[in-house]
């Protein structure tokens, strides 16, 4: 029986990193066949680059410059550069909150995935779960897509729905989607890894670039 190759994953977050945890820990138990080859933060003090270390992965701050939604050009190249040398075949965003534009796209093209806390095309940007509650849908959830140029609009690869309840409060339902995602992020970096995805028609194979 052939042994699926493993993937080399780079992790961009912002916060505690739980999201990363889960996909850290599906790794340590063999559910996903990939390994981290590097967590890099645009805050110094985030969690996730301790839960990083605290499992032996290289993990880095990098400023990233004076803009609040994005990264600043040069902060931009040392992302990319850190990734490239870290030899990651896709780039996962846990809880990153800048809008990847340019030249970062254009270096990982079709292999950057990302999770939003609700069930897209429904409720793109900030704050999602409020947003639901605001429009008194009755479920929502999570979405795991590729990234492009659009605000949360790349191509789907699951969802989790969430329901929401009439007692629900914004911190409630985020409570709930966070731990929906707890499961749904390693599920779909575990078909990505086994290239069982497809988009327009072609399998997404672990280490390959993906034409969507």
């Amino acid at each position: 029986m052939t042994e699926t190759k493993k993937i080399r994953l780079g992790v961009l977050g912002s916060g505690k990193g739980s999201n990363f945890v889960a996909i850290a820990d599906a790794i340590q138990s063999g559910q996903i066949p990939a390994e981290v080859g590097i967590v890099l933060s645009d805050v110094e003090g985030a969690g996730i680059l301790d839960q990083a270390r605290m499992r032996g992965i290289r993990a880095e701050y990098i400023a990233p410059g004076k803009f609040r939604t994005k990264l600043e050009e040069e902060s931009e190249r040392c992302f990319v550069e850190a990734l490239s040398a870290a030899e990651v075949d896709w780039v996962v965003l846990a809880g990153f909150m800048r809008v990847l534009k340019g030249d970062f796209l254009r270096a990982f093209e079709g292999r950057i995935v990302n999770i939003h806390p609700s069930l897209l095309p429904s409720f793109p940007g900030l704050e999602a779960w409020k947003q639901a509650l605001d429009h008194g849908v009755k479920f929502t959830g999570c979405t795991v897509h590729f990234v492009d140029a659009g605000v949360d609009a790349g191509p789907i690869i699951g969802q989790q729905t969430v329901p929401v309840l009439d007692a629900d409060t914004p911190e409630t339902l985020h409570r709930r989607i966070h731990a929906a995602e707890h499961l749904l992020y390693p599920a779909c970096i575990g078909m990505l890894a086994r290239g069982g995805v497809r988009v327009a028609g072609r399998r997404v194979m672990g280490s390959e670039r993906v034409d969507c």
